[in-house]
């Protein structure tokens, strides 16, 4: 018997029979038709199964426009397909989990929850280069979190602007340093004009203290472009390349991962078209095994109290997923990156829930706008993180410390 894979969705419908609104999702994303077609019974190895129909509470939520008329139910519904049918291909099993059941008018409401694959998808994809293990012996950190922020503003700043603010961040003992996705390759500030002059800085800093921040450099772009770019930020001695997920696709992501030697920063800007609703598109975690399969090392998973829609428990759930593995002998593990809105009041809870340190905590302006400088903000960061480790309360770690303190004032 062929090997299968499997999907699990969230099925919310108003058809009477809940089960026939299952086989009409099952047949749409397989045979693709709705009446008897001449060879389809030929075609009957290849169909998609209903392996599990089990009712759920329904939540109450405005289904989505355009379903049949009635009261809603709510299931959990796992398909399967054969891996013959598409082989280990992730660009064909995104278009074949999530295509185009989702505008079946049985469906008021499906999430993509989970997915289980075959071991072909790890024999045919790298999974990441560096990964945890890599990533830290890259940056010097052996132990605790990498303290990380983002270039801000995220435009407006020229090539030598962004170089002379990397410049004090390094001057704070940063570990890592990203653009933001905005930033890429624009008339502004040019992609090389802009790696030549952080480079410079970063090299500088490195053969003063022998220890050199990731530089997680956009290269986002056509797959021609981005091989270019990685080229040049290993030729300018740099140790980090970032991209943008929803923008490059898995076809690009997948083409960059097999030429890279650098670890890659992946992020999820556009995530909330796919994620934002409770009934609809995707769970984090069974997106993100798609991208930790083609070889991602580093994914965003927002961050506690973010200033963004995502709650909390979403967040941490996002990045316990992250170290969890996909196959034995290939667990693909990856570094959950905490950002957007994160000051030093997020850490002692990120810690707390999260349970360990492997982790990029990413602040932007809760670094770039201490009052004291930038210097004095990643001092704070950092220094709430050691007395989280330490289990000294924010509080009191900032009686005795004049950079915390100035950041516990400023971010209330």
């Amino acid at each position: 018997m062929s090997e299968r894979f499997e999907a699990d969705y969230i099925l919310r419908t108003a058809a009477p029979d809940a089960a026939k609104a299952a086989a009409v999702i099952a047949g749409e994303q397989s045979s693709g038709t709705f009446l008897a077609t001449p060879g389809l019974d030929r075609a009957a190895h290849a169909a998609a199964r209903v392996e599990a129909l089990e009712p759920l509470p329904d939540d109450g939520a405005r289904p989505l426009p355009g379903g049949m008329a009635g009261p809603l139910s709510r299931w959990k519904l796992t398909l399967s397909w054969p891996l013959d049918t598409i082989g280990p291909s992730l660009p064909n099993l995104a278009a074949t989990v999530a295509g185009n059941l989702y505008e079946l008018k049985q469906v008021s409401g499906l999430k993509l929850i989970d997915l289980r694959l075959p071991h072909a998808f790890a024999e045919t994809y790298p999974g990441p280069a560096f990964g945890v293990a890599g990533t830290r012996q890259i940056a010097g950190v052996a132990e605790g979190p990498l303290i990380g922020t983002i270039i801000k503003p995220s435009v407006g700043l020229s090539p030598e602007e962004t170089a002379e603010m990397a410049a004090d961040l390094c001057a704070g003992d940063i570990d890592f340093i990203k653009d933001d996705e905005l930033q890429a390759d624009g008339p502004a500030c040019p992609f090389d004009d802009r790696l030549r002059a952080v480079s410079e800085v970063l090299n500088r800093h490195a053969d003063r203290t022998g220890r050199k921040p990731l530089y997680a450099i956009n290269l986002t772009g056509e797959i021609d472009e981005m091989r270019r770019r990685h080229d040049a930020v290993l030729a300018a001695g740099g140790n980090c390349v970032m991209v943008s997920l929803n923008s490059v696709g898995l076809a690009g992501l997948t083409a960059l991962r097999r030429h890279s030697q650098l670890p890659i920063h992946a992020h999820r800007n556009g995530w909330g078209a796919l994620g934002r609703s409770e009934d609809n598109g995707w769970s984090y975690p069974a997106w993100a095994k798609l991208w930790r399969i083609a070889g991602v090392d580093h994914m965003h998973v927002n961050g506690l109290a973010n200033k963004f829609w995502e709650s909390d428990d979403s967040v941490i759930a996002s990045a316990r997923s992250m170290a969890t593995p996909l196959w034995d002998d290939a667990p693909m593990t990856v570094l959950p990156v905490f950002s957007s809105g994160q000051t030093i009041y997020q850490v002692h809870e990120t810690l707390n829930r999260l349970g360990n340190t492997d982790l990029i905590h990413c602040a932007g302006g809760g670094i770039v706008a201490h009052p004291s400088g930038i210097a004095a903000g990643v001092a704070a960061l950092r220094s709430a993180w050691t007395a989280a480790m330490a289990g000294i309360s924010l509080e009191q770690a900032a009686r005795n410390n004049h950079d915390l303190r100035v950041a516990c004032e400023t971010y209330a």
